[in-house]
């Protein structure tokens, strides 16, 4: 791999970072809260949800699925552009306060930062950009891409993980109606609602102006939709939002379960769901649809197939590159 050369414009990934072990669940929530924290019987029940999908009180050598996911990424990135890529988590180790330290260290005096959130929010990429920029103050020019939910090859990477998804679907439901329901995390609505007034979220205050992030989470959903069209019918493709917090006031709907329930109710038997907001495994996928969802469906007397997380996907690897090198990327056709 080639060294990082200072006078040469450096890439930081930014994600949002995920507890090591079940004991720092505690102060992992007063970062992703601002400071304010939550209930003990949040953590306790949050908790319960990471141990079910494996984390413990003892480190793993793997790392949680967030973490070691988004680390995998980012050595294929590595690879495919022989240069050393910057990794910054928002709410945990490595934070993006200690790595761009580093950077400065490194001698970068340019950066372009990259959030592993393909659509663009107040909540979460704009808290992302005012902490890569609160650390890189004067020292380091940041390029920040602000949000690409409508990347082609993003597109094309889910896609690729839905064919196969719709493929063992049709096998399950054999003559029976099979739906696609497609996800992104839920949001306070108050946090994407127009403002004349600055924001105030968890103690932060966000900026103002239109937030785009529900328009772009659907924009998602029609270009993958659109991938597919040969075997998926406008008819037959739904979208939610999933995992609706725990603090007061109205989340961005409609929610899955209400979702599942109407799908149910006009003949569907089967439904594959794909979060299109998330680019790998952790526990939103891996608690609230394969455990919470799941459940909602087998009580509807639904089937509930997930397409696969993009993950370690060569194609979301190619999407990145084409973040990082504009136009250099060819935008592969997904074969049927």
């Amino acid at each position: 791999m080639k060294s990082q050369d200072s006078s040469s414009d450096a890439v930081i990934l930014l994600a949002h970072g995920t507890p090591d072990v079940l004991g720092e669940m505690d102060a992992y929530l007063k970062l992703v809260t601002g400071g304010r924290g939550v209930p003990v019987e949040v953590v306790h029940e949050l908790q319960e949800r990471y141990a079910h999908i494996g984390l413990t009180d003892e480190p793993s050598a793997l790392g949680p699925h967030l973490t070691r996911w988004t680390l995998r990424q980012v050595a294929l990135l590595e690879e495919r552009l022989g240069r050393k890529i910057y990794v910054g988590m928002r709410n945990w180790k490595p934070f993006i306060s200690d790595v761009v330290g580093q950077m400065k260290h490194d001698g970068i005096k340019r950066a372009k930062a990259i959030c592993l959130a393909p659509q663009n929010s107040r909540t979460s990429v704009g808290l992302y950009k005012r902490a890569i920029e609160n650390a890189a103050s004067e020292s380091i020019e940041v390029e920040f891409i602000a949000g690409w939910a409508d990347h082609p090859i993003l597109a094309k990477a889910f896609a690729q993980r839905l064919r196969a998804a719709l493929s063992l679907a049709q096998t399950v439901s054999g003559e029976g109606r099979v739906a696609v329901l497609f996800t992104a995390h839920s949001v306070p609505s108050r946090t994407v609602l127009p403002s004349p007034k600055p924001v105030e979220y968890h103690g932060m205050i966000l900026a103002t102006g239109p937030d785009t992030y529900a328009d772009d989470c659907r924009l998602t959903t029609k270009l993958v939709a659109a991938e597919v069209k040969d075997i998926l019918s406008d008819r037959d493709w739904h979208f939610s939002f999933q995992s609706q917090g725990m603090s007061g006031g109205p989340w961005l709907g409609p929610t899955v379960e209400d979702t599942l329930a109407g799908l149910k109710h006009y003949g569907y038997d089967t439904v594959v769901i794909q979060p299109i907001g998330f680019l790998c495994d952790h526990v939103e996928i891996l608690y609230d649809i394969d455990v919470v969802f799941q459940e909602a469906a087998r009580n509807l007397g639904l089937s509930l197939i997930r397409a696969e997380s993009l993950n370690d996907s060569p194609l979301l690897i190619d999407a990145l590159e084409d973040l990082v090198q504009p136009g250099k990327t060819p935008c592969y056709a997904i074969a049927g």
